[in-house]
């Protein structure tokens, strides 16, 4: 399996892939404000790398619940000069977290070489044509509502089954939008229109997802559910997330996106050895 995001090129399999979070917001739900200046989150990013973060993510506007939206303006104003400070000075790619095609093409036109867009669901098809006049690689993350509305009271009759559908139709209107499967990966989206059920249902169903035949991301950082399912807060959640990174690596996921980069690359290269020697 390939994946290329502009002038990267990844091929499965291969160690999973560790993305570091760089939220450059007030109110994101670990970090919020701790990288809100722009040198902040350029050295952040830099940290990051020497952890050993194989790509960065960064973002402007929270995807929380509740979280209110941004206008674009202060999105570009939040994420431009971060990224323009590291492209050409990094050697991994630059994703940009955004549900907005002009801060995207803004971003790639800055550098970034991946869009993660928790709006995958949308039906107007500007963003993707951003992604394939750039080259660029696209996280499709599954999501149910909005981050206003998405974890109000989220349903399904079969979870699973209603993403892994979802995920084949998207595939193919991307494709029709010229974004190639070689350019894809896929999020299951934890936190994103999912109960405590569906979470732990997805978690336990990662391995079905293979058969899509792209590299699957998996988000699960210190995210609510794991408040939910053990009462703690989120500066507590680090030994959960790294269960949950391994449990995904082992059900065969390729990309581990996360706060804490060099914990969580321990943590999963322990994993694949001991996956290797598995007979």
């Amino acid at each position: 399996m390939f994946l290329r995001a502009r002038q990267f090129e990844f091929t499965f399999p291969r160690p999973a892939l560790v993305m570091g979070i760089v939220n450059v917001t007030p109110d994101s739900f670990y970090d919020g404000g701790r990288f809100l200046d722009p040198g902040l989150a350029a050295a952040r990013a830099m940290d990051l790398i020497e952890q050993g973060a194989d790509i960065l993510d960064i973002g402007g506007e929270s995807t929380r619940p509740l979280a209110s939206p941004v206008e674009e303006a202060e999105e570009l104003r939040r994420v431009l000069p971060v990224i323009e400070r590291l492209a050409g000075k990094v050697r991994v790619p630059i994703s940009i977290d955004t549900v907005k095609p002009s801060v995207a093409r803004a971003a790639l036109e800055a550098g970034a070489s991946i869009v993660n867009d928790v709006a995958a669901h949308r039906e107007d098809e500007t963003m993707w044509r951003v992604v394939a006049g750039a080259g660029a690689g696209y996280v499709c993350v599954h999501m149910q509502g909005t981050p206003q509305t998405m974890q109000v009271h989220p349903v399904y009759a079969d979870v699973v089954r209603e993403i892994q559908d979802f995920f084949g139709e998207r595939l193919r209107r991307l494709n029709d939008c010229g974004v190639a499967p070689d350019q894809t990966i896929l999020d299951i989206g934890i936190g994103f229109g999912k109960s405590l059920e569906h979470t732990l249902e997805l978690l336990g169903a990662l391995g079905s997802f293979a058969e899509l035949g792209r590299p699957l991301l998996l988000g699960v950082s210190r995210k609510s559910f794991i408040g939910k399912l053990l009462g703690v807060e989120a500066a507590a959640r680090l030994p959960a997330s790294l269960a949950c990174a391994c449990l995904g690596v082992e059900s065969g996921v390729h990309l581990v996106r996360t706060h804490d980069v060099a914990e969580t690359r321990q943590a999963i290269r322990a994993t694949e050895a001991i996956l290797a020697r598995r007979k």
